[in-house]
């Protein structure tokens, strides 16, 4: 890891604050709480500022804002405003962003282990699943050797937001089979490029700001983005009619909170506290809002804009595990890939065990009391 100069762009701005409120306390006897400006943290988002997901990264904001009584701001910027969207883990590690608010795959590129961390292979958990693991099964400590000691990065990341499986995405034309998929340009991040190129697509991995223009051009012609508010708002209705919901491509990610290491460690104790447990407050909040605006919006585009919603065929979906067990003794081949893999394993086949047997089925009663909405 490249070293830091002992006081860099965060420390100087933090020092010269701190030094500025001594220097006028030294002039007139202000009350203490007037002495220190507010730390204005710089937070850049993967995400388009009309995407719902630039709203989570404020609703972030304004917990830790109000929890630290204004001694903490963040500058919530949008996906360009500094660096492109797949660029943050780097910004964030050379001190140009102090944070970011993205999702591991986005940094793939760099380490396919990255993928582990949400655009993995589903072994029967959840994404709440998953983000329990990474808290008390161990995936915080793995996160932390892939990043620090294997990549040698400057940063502090935490999960949050528990993410809905994603959506198998938008076709023009019918997809039941998985014969219907091949050849399809189909756009995706991740470890979930290499599995979808197996089900005989070819794959495209862009960000969510350039896939309704690639699409217009003809660069793709079949897309998943992550959730019908987000698809929405950059107008996938526009350019495909077809919704297929439910996919094991992308069926456990949450959030990344990134932060450089270098800012947080300069805090004091408690914003540092504030800042790794905001998080925890944030993905309830998030969850929240996901479960009202998603479904509004998924309603939206079927009486509105005339978009057919459908349920991903069983076909297409055992097909999608077949592809991951071919996929999963390749990744194994290197050493951490097999240790996060087992971890996950271990974690998935304890808990789930759990929670698949005293769940009870909520698609019998919602079918009791809302007939002939589902599509199964």
């Amino acid at each position: 890891m490249t070293e830091k100069p002992n006081l860099d762009r965060r420390s100087f701005l933090k020092k010269s604050a701190l030094a500025g409120g001594a220097s006028a306390g030294g002039v007139l006897a202000a009350p203490a709480v007037l002495a220190q400006a507010p730390i204005v943290m710089k937070m850049q988002t993967s995400w388009g500022a009309s995407n719902i997901w630039d709203e989570f990264a404020k609703d972030y904001a304004h917990r830790v804002e109000e929890m630290s009584g204004g001694r903490l701001k963040i500058d919530v910027l949008p996906a360009g405003a500094v660096v492109a969207a797949f660029q943050v883990l780097d910004a964030v590690n050379d001190g140009v962003i102090d944070a970011a608010h993205s999702v591991p795959v986005y940094w793939y590129g760099k380490n396919k282990a990255a993928s582990l961390f949400g655009t993995g292979p589903v072994f029967g958990g959840s994404a709440t699943t998953m983000l329990s693991w990474f808290y008390e099964g161990g995936g915080a400590e793995l996160y932390r050797e892939l990043t620090q000691d294997i990549m040698g990065l400057d940063v502090i990341g935490y999960m949050g937001f528990p993410m809905f499986a994603q959506p198998f995405g938008w076709f023009k034309g019918e997809v039941n089979t998985v014969a219907d998929l091949d050849g399809f340009k189909y756009r995706t991040v991740g470890l979930a490029a290499d599995l979808l190129t197996k089900l005989g697509m070819s794959v495209a991995q862009l960000p969510g700001g350039e896939i309704v223009p690639a699409m217009e051009r003809g660069v793709i012609d079949a897309f998943e983005f992550n959730n019908p508010s987000s698809d929405k708002d950059f107008g996938a209705q526009d350019v495909a009619k077809n919704y297929y919901l439910s996919s094991y491509h992308q069926a456990s990610e949450s959030f990344e909170f990134l932060f450089s290491r270098t800012f947080v460690e300069d805090l004091d104790p408690d914003l540092q506290a504030i800042l790794k447990y905001g998080v925890e407050a944030a993905s309830t909040a998030n969850t929240a809002k996901a479960m009202r605006r998603y479904s509004d919006d998924l309603q939206w585009l079927q009486d509105e804009a005339g978009v057919t919603v459908h349920r991903t065929s069983t076909e297409i979906l055992d097909a999608q595990i077949q592809a991951w067990d071919e996929l999963i003794p390749t990744l194994e081949e290197d050493p951490f890939m097999k240790k996060t893999l087992d971890s996950q394993r271990e974690w998935v086949e304890k808990v789930g065990f759990y929670e698949l047997m005293n769940a009870p089925d909520y698609a019998l009663a919602y079918e009791h009391y809302f007939p002939g909405k589902l599509k199964l």
